[in-house]
């Protein structure tokens, strides 16, 4: 590959070209041409099946199961992926290698993430995948697993490091689906596809943990406050109503007088302590007379 760092007349079209033509190489080694030496082992690989028949059989007919395909290589190139069930090889000149097709799973182990506010905490997920084009797992990947493990790793510290403490604890889900969506992309060309992102847990430093706590504590005891005084100012609003209803007309104060008594006398009380009216005392009568 030529570098337009270390070649001056390269113009950047050139290296976008350049980079292109490496997303192509597949392309272009999968549709290399046989040549003539083998076309001519191929024939002598069954003139070999027709001598040796019925017990070359044996060998030729290979099964898989339902959930797996064999990528079949023909003198070192891929003649594409078959099954399930029953299908036909040439001996000495096709190498199979099995594919499991099922959903597989792995756990991201615990990750030191820096947050975007510079706080650290280790994060841990799992993740789903599954593979879907057997020859480009195979031709394009040397262990399409490992490289998928590898890669969620790196991705979650990227996609974490890009958000905050509190986005972090909150947007869970959305996180998740980012990460799905960056390592189905990536894994892509692999032949696999990521089906599901989860991630586990989200471990705090000790210190963070006590901050946090202290901080819901004292958000709760400030709305404890609000909420009792706001009950204070309703009932003192109330109150007032009800004062001036019992000034408006005398009578009114006499019957929540009576009421007293009886709620007093439901209680079973020894004792019961009637209030006296300050105007039937003596001396107030003998001021008001003054």
């Amino acid at each position: 590959m030529v570098n337009s760092k270390t070649n001056p007349a390269m113009s950047i079209d050139d290296s976008g070209d350049v980079e292109k033509g490496n997303n192509y190489n597949y392309a272009v080694e999968e549709t290399d041409e046989s040549g003539c030496c083998d076309v001519v082992l191929v024939f002598l690989s069954w003139l070999l099946v027709i001598i040796t028949m019925p017990f070359s059989l044996c060998i030729c007919f290979k099964t898989v199961q339902q959930y797996e395909r064999a990528v079949i290589f023909r003198l070192g190139r891929s003649t594409g992926a078959k099954g399930p069930g029953l299908f036909f090889i040439l001996p000495c000149i096709d190498t199979i290698q099995i594919v499991d097709l099922r959903t597989l799973s792995f756990d991201i182990p615990p990750q030191e993430v820096l947050t975007k506010d510079h706080v650290t905490i280790q994060v841990d997920g799992v993740v789903y995948f599954r593979v879907v084009n057997p020859t480009y797992s195979v031709t394009r990947i040397n262990n399409a697993k490992n490289a998928t493990y590898l890669l969620a790793s790196t991705t979650l510290r990227d996609v974490l490091g890009q958000r905050s403490l509190t986005s972090v604890l909150a947007d869970r889900e959305i996180i998740s689906k980012i990460m799905q969506k960056d390592l189905d992309k990536a894994t892509d060309p692999w032949g696999i596809y990521v089906e599901r992102v989860e991630i586990k847990d989200v471990k705090l430093p000790h210190q963070m943990q006590r901050a946090m706590a202290a901080e819901a504590e004292a958000s709760r005891d400030a709305q404890a406050k609000i909420i009792a005084a706001k009950g204070e100012l309703d009932a003192s609003k109330a109150l007032k109503q009800a004062a001036d209803v019992m000034s408006e007309n005398g009578g009114a104060l006499q019957l929540r007088y009576l009421q007293t008594l009886t709620q007093i006398s439901a209680e079973k009380n020894s004792t019961i302590i009637f209030p006296l009216p300050l105007d039937l005392m003596p001396g107030n009568s003998r001021k008001k007379n003054l």
